[in-house]
């Protein structure tokens, strides 16, 4: 997994990316998990949930710890067909890391930020591992992913 968070840790220091990268010894890979390792709420994290369109490109839907997504509320705002979840297999090959690491940038997608993320001032989002974790700002974190806001919650 330490190659993971390498290549994130190099990404966050090329691209001039203020963030923290706090790395664990036991697993984040559930928000739950990933709460109790930080001492903090639930509602501190983001989910980095990913979809594959019918032209097969990633589309990452990124909402508040205790929210769903909403796949017919992501096709209404891309205008497009109801996209479907991608497996941990595609996750590993289109993002570069690992289902419950993946991080809320740093890889080619179009990411779409849900409303309700954007009431936090700062969030925790995948690590690159599932034993490692990002603290960032939610406006660095759109910086960072030239992402779109909009309503995407069940």
């Amino acid at each position: 997994m330490q190659g993971y968070e390498e290549k994130l840790k190099n990404y966050l220091q090329e691209n001039n990316i203020h963030a923290e990268h706090l790395v664990f010894s036991e697993s984040c890979h559930s928000v739950k998990d990933a709460a109790k390792a930080v001492d903090a709420s639930p509602e501190d994290f983001v989910k980095n949930i990913c979809f594959v369109d019918l032209t097969n490109s990633l589309i990452v839907a990124i909402v508040k710890g205790e929210d769903k997504v909403d796949a017919n509320k992501i096709a209404s705002v891309l205008k497009i067909p109801k996209p479907k979840i991608a497996t941990p297999e595609e996750i590993l090959e289109k993002t570069g890391y690992p289902c419950g690491g993946t991080p809320s940038f740093g890889y080619d997608a179009v990411f779409l930020v849900d409303t309700r993320v954007m009431e936090k001032e700062r969030v925790y989002t995948g690590g690159g591992s599932i034993t490692s974790l990002i603290k960032i700002s939610v406006n660095e974190m759109l910086r960072a992913n030239k992402g779109m806001v909009g309503d995407i919650r069940k």
